[in-house]
């Protein structure tokens, strides 16, 4: 073999271990992940009473007194029979919903201000599971938002969504252009620190497929609140470079100053495209942040029917 053939061999060799070492810790990782987002999607389903409504499916819901304006024929006369008012049968929607999920796994997300805090992509992805965990409990079709990707339901879909979450890592801040089904709802997990104007568009891209959606904006404590305290180096990890503050505490107010206009901005932004805005941070329970976000899905699925 010449030397030019043994460099070659040796190059692929070492690209193909560095695929199997890449693949054998993203499967470590996938056990822990599932293990606790099923948790938190466990404490929440016992809080709330999913996402069941009225519609035209064939499944029994619950009996409800009968009010002006229901038709006769939903009057339920063997549950009436049984008491001095008269009941109408509800029956649960059963036509499944697609929900699209992703999180933004640019440099930034990898970051906690704390040992003891999770870092921000981490907390993204157990909420993404985790609600991808509820939905699939509730009949909804979940996928990964991207290009390719495809809608799954059952007992299946919450793995396969764990596994594509995994093995897919984006570098830019935003969804990906692409266009989604009329109806559809989007979920997008990120810090959303970049320009305003450049998720203003990725979101304009989505509402205009016709996607309602939430922008669930994750945030380290530190970020919201510059604690720190004399001179301070500031390390950019998007390539804006370092940053050396004499002292930290007289920028402090106008840091807050600034972040808070910014939270404002994407407040506007879920705002202006009929989409809700949730915020979550890393040093409060994910349950917290899954059940508003879960509510709000619930509510804005009861809207649109």
């Amino acid at each position: 073999m010449s030397p030019a053939q043994m460099s070659s061999a040796q190059a692929s060799a070492a690209a193909t271990l560095r695929q199997r070492l890449a693949a054998e810790a993203l499967a470590s990782r996938l056990p822990a992940l599932l293990v606790a987002a099923q948790r938190v999607a466990d404490t929440v389903s016992q809080g709330v009473h999913g996402r069941r409504r009225t519609g035209p499916g064939e499944s029994f819901w619950q009996f409800r007194r009968y009010m002006a304006g229901d038709s006769i024929e939903r009057i339920d006369w063997r549950q009436t029979a049984k008491s001095d008012a008269v009941y109408v049968r509800e029956n649960e929607w059963e036509s499944a919903q697609t929900v699209w999920l992703w999180r933004d796994a640019s440099p930034s997300m990898a970051w906690a201000s704390d040992r003891n805090l999770a870092q921000k992509q981490q907390r993204a992805e157990l909420l993404l599971i985790a609600l991808g965990a509820l939905l699939a409990r509730g009949g909804e079709q979940v996928g990964l938002l991207g290009e390719g990707a495809r809608p799954l339901v059952g007992r299946f879909a919450v793995n396969r969504l764990a596994e594509d979450l995994l093995a897919r890592a984006s570098d830019a801040g935003v969804p990906p252009p692409m266009r989604v089904a009329r109806h559809a709802h989007v979920v997008l997990f990120g810090d959303f620190l970049g320009p305003l104007a450049e998720t203003d568009a990725a979101i304009r891209r989505l509402a205009g497929s016709g996607a309602r959606g939430q922008l669930v904006q994750i945030a380290d404590p530190a970020e919201e609140n510059l604690p720190y305290a004399g001179r301070t180096r500031f390390e950019g990890l998007e390539n804006e470079g370092d940053l050396l503050v004499p002292r930290v505490e007289s920028v402090r107010a106008e840091y807050r100053a600034v972040y808070s206009s910014h939270v404002e901005g994407l407040r506007d932004i879920a705002r202006a495209h009929g989409w809700g805005y949730v915020a979550h941070r890393t040093d409060r329970p994910p349950e917290t942040a899954l059940l508003t976000l879960w509510q709000a899905l619930a509510d804005a699925g009861t809207r649109s029917r």
